[in-house]
């Protein structure tokens, strides 16, 4: 379901796909080829959210923000699972592992991979191109090329799960 809210429609691009049963209001911004998966919620009853291009957001994840604190996912950003992103910045090509929580104020660096459960708590700055994982998330290591040939086939198999799945809406 789109909702407005107080007369702020969300501008979703023609080519992204939102799957069944999301529910997306407000001042909420989504770019070409991006998708969200069944079960999510992104509200912007509060403050902006601005999703880029090729951006995928999973199942059952919620995107919120507290006032006067956008929320911002660069290009090519993956979002696992049931994650939580609260008031945060995640550049471009990151990969938030499921179950993570990301909290206000908090900056996940370009390429940077947070590890499944993790909780960035609020402030906290991963640097790009890192491996952060806990609660709290701690950096572990420097990611390999290997690690970001992975990132860069999820995102893109996103993409093409995500068109896939616009193509079928059509009928």
């Amino acid at each position: 379901m789109i909702y407005p809210y107080k007369d702020i429609y969300p501008k979703i691009a023609d080519s992204a796909f939102i799957a069944d049963y999301v529910t997306i209001t407000g001042d909420v911004e989504i770019g070409e080829e991006s998708s969200v998966f069944f079960n999510t919620s992104i509200r912007g009853d509060v403050a902006p959210t601005k999703i880029g291009r090729r951006v995928n957001i999973q199942d059952n994840s919620v995107l919120h923000q507290s006032p006067n604190n956008p929320l911002i996912l660069e290009d090519e950003v993956t979002v696992g699972h049931q994650v939580i992103l609260h008031s945060c910045i995640i550049r471009k090509r990151a990969l938030i592992g499921m179950g993570s929580i990301i909290l206000d104020q908090a900056e996940i660096g370009e390429g940077a991979f947070i590890g499944a459960g993790s909780l960035v708590p609020q402030g906290k700055k991963i640097p790009p191109n890192t491996l952060a994982f806990g609660r709290p998330a701690k950096v572990i290591r420097e990611l390999t090329d290997e690690d970001r040939k992975d990132m860069t086939r999820i995102y893109n198999e996103y993409v093409e799960k995500g068109q896939y799945y616009k193509s079928l809406q059509k009928k």
